[in-house]
């Protein structure tokens, strides 16, 4: 059986980065309560849309890679992101769980 080798997040981003992609990262920074990812998982996004890794799941994955692309085309160089179940928009991001996380999204450079 042969071995699996695991793709990593800068391997990726080195692949974008000479594709002449940009490419923003995405750390968990916070949790609370129920998450399906812990405090320190990330996840890269190119201006294409494209995205590796993970930092939440659902909806809340796909409002950061949004705020990703939002971050880029602003010309921005970072940002963090609250979901709080206490928000109006909880159920919409997918935090009916309970939960709370925070996400810090950074534009990095090759």
């Amino acid at each position: 059986m042969k071995k699996q080798i695991k793709r990593t997040i800068l391997e990726q981003a080195r692949d974008w980065f000479e594709s002449d992609r940009k490419v923003i990262l995405a750390r968990v920074i916070q949790t609370w309560g129920s998450s399906p990812c812990p405090v320190g998982s990330n996840m890269i996004v190119n201006d294409k849309g494209e995205f590796f890794g993970s930092v939440s799941g659902g909806c809340v994955e796909s409002n950061v890679i949004e705020e990703c692309l939002d971050l880029l085309k602003n010309n921005n160089s970072f940002k963090q992101l609250e979901f709080k179940v206490s928000d109006d928009n909880a159920w919409n991001v997918g935090l009916a769980c309970g939960g709370e996380i925070k996400i810090y999204i950074e534009k990095i450079n090759s």
